[in-house]
């Protein structure tokens, strides 16, 4: 896979403030919709993740102990392939409720059920946003959407919130914070979708 973004290095501070705007996406500027305005951003979110297509697009990662990391990501209802250039050879696979996770460091593979992890919140085919994934949280401001989503028959076990870019009433995905049940967040920043 050609290395997409190698003379584009994106340092551990340029990840931190991405961090920190999004983090003000959710509070300063931001409302929560009414009801009927609500179930109208979750149908556009559900829609989106029924029908997206992502394919190598560049991300930078922040990992829970402050680490850095970017690749390339891949997904699409009930895919997601994350290939690292950095730590070189990592790689994340998962397909429905299972996923491996290779460590480039040192050859390891690592298999994980999604069942009770909220990265399984996302890989759903088709999604669905009820029932067994509850809604917690939708904010917008202008130009932005954000969506966070846990398990219904238990939230404790970790929190998802997706940041969209929504412009001309088009939703583009451009960040995934995903908290487990210890409250690390672990943060996905989209570079670009083409």
């Amino acid at each position: 896979m050609p290395d997409v973004i190698s003379a584009e290095r994106v340092s551990r501070r340029q990840v931190l403030v991405w961090s920190g705007m999004l983090s003000l996406a959710g509070c300063a500027g931001t409302k929560k919709p009414s009801d009927a305005g609500r179930q109208v951003q979750i149908n556009r979110v559900e829609q989106y993740l029924r029908t997206v297509h992502l394919n190598a697009v560049p991300f930078t990662q922040l990992w829970p102990d402050g680490a850095t990391g970017m690749g390339q990501l891949t997904y699409s209802p009930g895919y997601l392939y994350l290939f690292y250039q950095d730590p070189p050879g990592t790689e994340l696979k998962a397909r429905g409720l299972h996923a491996v996770y290779k460590d480039g460091q040192n050859g390891s593979e690592t298999s994980m059920g999604l069942a009770h992890n909220p990265l399984g919140l996302l890989m759903g085919n088709p999604i669905v946003l009820s029932g067994a994934v509850m809604v917690t949280d939708v904010r917008q401001q202008p130009g932005v959407l954000q969506i966070s989503l846990a398990r219904a028959a238990n939230p404790s076990q970790g929190l998802v919130t997706l940041t969209f870019a929504d412009s001309n009433n088009t939703l583009s995905l451009s960040d995934i914070h995903v908290t487990d049940e210890r409250r690390r967040t672990l943060e996905v920043h989209l570079l670009q979708q083409g």
